[in-house]
């Protein structure tokens, strides 16, 4: 393995263990005062609130992405990962069962692994009356 390699074990590393000190922060918010942690606030509105801020959250990182403003990107990318992972805490799915999810789609392709799944992307092909 080389220095270079080292180096992103040692970043993917230390990336795990902010989420999974984040991850556990936000289960201890749980059942805390909604008047004392945004976060306890969000699990006192339940799913459907959270949900709601994850949808604007990817809104927002969406429309910054469209204006190429890779700073603003990486801003909304971490609030849309924290409300996501609120959206995990209380859906009952960890960090690591999104990984193992990941892990276990590894090598297939997106259009494979959505057929799987009986879904599309979304997009209309020229027959269906896309672009």
């Amino acid at each position: 393995m080389s220095a270079s390699d080292d180096g992103g074990a040692m970043a993917a590393q230390a990336a795990a263990q902010v989420i999974d000190r984040l991850f556990a922060t936000i289960l201890a918010r749980k059942g805390a005062d909604a008047g004392q942690s945004y976060t306890a606030s969000l699990f006192a509105g339940g799913p459907k609130l959270i949900c709601r801020k994850v949808g604007e959250e990817a809104i927002e990182v969406t429309i910054e992405g469209l204006k190429g403003d890779a700073p603003a990107v990486c801003r909304e990318s971490a609030d849309l990962i924290y409300h996501l992972m609120v959206l995990w805490a209380e859906a009952g799915v960890t960090p690591d069962d999104v990984w193992a999810e990941l892990t276990r789609r590894e090598g297939t392709s997106g259009h494979a692994e959505k057929a799987s799944r009986g879904q599309g992307d979304g997009e209309k092909t020229e027959t269906e009356g896309g672009a």
